[in-house]
């Protein structure tokens, strides 16, 4: 699809995005952009280039209006291709950086700035994770036969979280056997990470004659299960802010509309999914519409950065949108105020090397 672009067909396609990030309620009409960017061509000459770009996936338009307006695609081509990448300028900067340095050691008060700072300075809503380096460390197994062949596993976890599951064997086992697989579990993943616990599990099975018996490795199974769902939703939690200026954009004048983002932002549902892939990339991610899983999500774009200290402890900020979001503003925001806050927790941490 790519290939079949040319020079014109990008300067075509970035002035339409341009002009309907500015003007969303008014599809963009090629006498607009003829007249306004003093192109030496006719407007039939830009209207074709315009049902070409409509051809190719990046432009469509209503059956009731001669303009365009850009799709997904089109976002997304011109945020890779297109765009102009602008950082915030030196008097913004320093006004950030003043303001987080006012506050430089409270952490919950970086978290809180950081939100509003996103906000104001993208006008839609912002998403931030406390800076985390949450490690379930395992302490304590407990298997309790209940009826026949329904366990009860108690797990212990070295921060004294508990987590209670049932399961259900295909045959029945005494109480002492239970215990004694629990004993021989604790032996052996006492004050292991999730990780470790993990590799202890596939390097057993890999055995001839396994240390751990079916049993036993179900309930390893089990131990690694809930163990990183511990871990995900410790380090999911998100602190959001800039409702109003996301509902003062044009496309939430519906109340179903504002409904929705009302029940994104507090719930993070549809935010959450995001925080691992951002939390294992470097740089500014962008997931635009229809990129997203799940279906709540795509009428919006997200921008999300890692910030901290790699291998110490590191968060995910960002901000969410409609898909017509000033992209260029929004990514250099987001990437200044990772950057901040990856020197202060440097600052914090007294470390200067793996800042993210």
């Amino acid at each position: 699809m790519a290939a079949e672009m040319n020079e014109r067909r990008e300067l075509v396609l970035k002035l339409v995005v341009q002009e309907f990030i500015e003007n969303p309620l008014t599809p963009v009409a090629s006498e607009l952009l003829v007249r306004k960017y003093g192109m030496n061509v006719s407007s039939a000459t830009i209207r074709n280039e315009m049902a070409v770009l409509e051809d190719l996936g990046y432009l469509t338009h209503s059956h009731t209006s001669a303009g365009r307006v850009p799709t997904d695609a089109g976002y997304r081509y011109y945020v890779e291709n297109l765009m102009e990448r602008t950082p915030l300028s030196a008097t913004e900067q320093r006004t950030i950086r003043h303001q987080f340095y006012q506050v430089r050691s409270e952490l919950d008060q970086w978290i809180q700035l950081a939100g509003a700072v996103l906000a104001r300075t993208a006008q839609n809503a912002s998403v931030v994770t406390q800076p985390r380096a949450y490690q379930a460390r395992f302490k304590h197994l407990e298997l309790i036969a209940i009826h026949d062949t329904t366990v009860l596993m108690v797990l212990v976890l070295h921060d004294g979280t508990i987590r209670q599951q049932t399961f259900v064997l295909e045959s029945a086992r005494s109480q002492d056997e239970l215990s004694r697989g629990a004993s021989r579990i604790n032996e052996r993943c006492l004050d292991a990470a999730v990780a470790k616990i993990e590799e202890l599990f596939q390097q057993d099975r890999a055995l001839p004659m396994p240390l751990f018996d079916e049993l036993e490795q179900h309930v390893l199974e089990l131990v690694v299960k809930a163990m990183r769902q511990l871990e995900e939703q410790v380090n999911s939690q998100i602190h959001s802010d800039g409702l109003i200026e996301m509902l003062n954009q044009p496309e939430f004048a519906q109340v179903e509309r504002v409904r929705q983002v009302l029940t994104m932002l507090q719930g993070g549902r549809g935010l959450s999914p995001l925080i691992p892939r951002a939390l294992a990339s470097n740089g500014v991610q962008v997931v635009i519409g229809g990129e997203h899983s799940r279906d709540e999500m795509r009428e919006y774009s997200v921008v999300l950065s890692r910030y901290g200290i790699t291998g110490e402890v590191v968060g995910v900020l960002g901000v969410i949108g409609p898909t017509r979001m000033a992209y260029p503003r929004t990514i250099s925001t987001v990437r200044y105020i990772s950057t901040v806050m990856s020197d202060l927790l440097g600052d914090l941490y007294g470390s200067e090397s793996n800042r993210s």
